[in-house]
């Protein structure tokens, strides 16, 4: 069995790690097995790409498509036709793709055309915000994938309604997750850990990048403001991300406990994590790494496409408004963290799963 990978972005690094390193074992027990890695180049930037594939341990690339930055449409139609051309190239019989950006929906549309099997690692998760580039990017993905591969059986059900054969959808757990447990003796604390004298609960990490949160300059100015007056007497670490920093341009924000620093790399942003009082984000990925964790997450959207981690694990959703954001984590000052477990199969070993399954199709 041959099999393209592919990713793209920051959360595909983190998916395709444990991936790679389950058919590296397997290969040595079933030696037809063989992978080759794609990168689209979606994600460019050296702290959003490069550092990944160095900590994590993945392989460099086969190939680079160098896509980068465009519109939705740009971008999705670049990926297409460059990936067009490397399956021609280099034939598969089976092409994976994990997670929900412009990558994952671009390479299963392709290879599909192409006759070539797609299997979704991270299927089923709906959101039901169409708003949202991600959502169709799952809907669109899953209405042609041949193998679905899902973190929870609320994402089985949401294939089922869609018309998805159930015979090919496997609830296998969260590769995310994977990788979060492969690591956690490797984290290690950032540079500016001892400049900033930060210690252990009695931060916060915040990250932003959705554009309900941060495409509108001033609403993302007095949102930072008042997270900032919230947070009392605790730093807030803010790994900007470019686009985001690109925005707020050169405007003096006057805040007294963000902190902005620079995009971090997987070992040190687990640190953070790992080491935080509670986390703000307006990312799904981190509300499951932070509900394995046990770290209290409050996420800045009015959905989302992983409940598990409000209903199971330590998330909580407060909306875009400042204000409740502000009455949200007043209360949870009050009463403490909520009672929180571990989501069925966040054990670790989902990708092992999948390919013990894959070869057996």
């Amino acid at each position: 069995m041959k099999i393209t990978i592919v990713a793209g972005a920051r959360p595909n690094f983190i998916k395709i790690a444990p991936i790679i390193r389950a058919i590296e074992n397997k290969q040595k027990i079933v030696p037809t097995l063989s992978y080759r890695l794609v990168h689209t180049g979606q994600h460019y930037d050296k702290n959003l790409s490069d550092t990944f594939f160095t900590e994590l341990n993945i392989p460099k690339p086969d190939v680079n498509l160098e896509v980068k930055s465009g519109s939705q449409a740009e971008q999705t139609a670049a990926i297409m036709v460059a990936f067009e051309k490397e399956l021609l190239q280099n034939p598969c019989d089976l092409v994976l793709v994990v997670g929900d950006v412009n990558s994952t929906m671009a390479c299963a549309i392709t290879a599909k055309k192409l006759h070539i099997k797609v299997t979704h690692v991270e299927a089923g998760i709906r959101s039901g915000d169409m708003t949202m580039p991600e959502e169709i990017n799952r809907i669109v993905t899953d209405s042609i994938t041949d193998y679905f591969f899902t973190t929870s059986v609320t994402a089985n059900d949401n294939l089922i309604k869609y018309g998805a054969d159930v015979r090919n959808i496997h609830f296998v757990g969260n590769v995310m997750i994977d990788t979060l447990y492969q690591n956690l003796d490797r984290i290690s604390a950032p540079d500016f850990w001892d400049d900033f004298n930060l210690e252990k609960d009695h931060y916060m990490v915040l990250t932003l990048h959705r554009p309900a949160n941060v495409d509108e300059e001033n609403s993302l100015i007095e949102l930072l403001r008042g997270i900032d007056e919230m947070a009392g007497n605790r730093k807030i670490i803010f790994p900007i991300h470019p686009r985001t920093k690109a925005i707020l341009g050169e405007k003096k924000l006057d805040l007294k406990n963000i902190f902005l620093v620079a995009p971090q790399g997987y070992l040190h942003f687990m640190f953070l994590i790992k080491n935080c009082f509670a986390v703000i984000t307006d990312s799904g990925g981190i509300s499951e790494e932070t509900t394995v964790l046990g770290i209290p997450c409050f996420t800045m959207r009015n959905n989302t496409e992983r409940p598990e981690t409000e209903t199971i694990g330590t998330n909580t959703l407060v909306g875009t408004s400042i204000e409740n954001l502000k009455k949200i984590f007043e209360r949870f000052l009050i009463n403490g963290p909520k009672k929180a477990g571990i989501p069925e199969l966040w054990d670790g070993k989902a990708s092992e799963r999948i390919i013990d399954i894959l070869l057996q199709k």
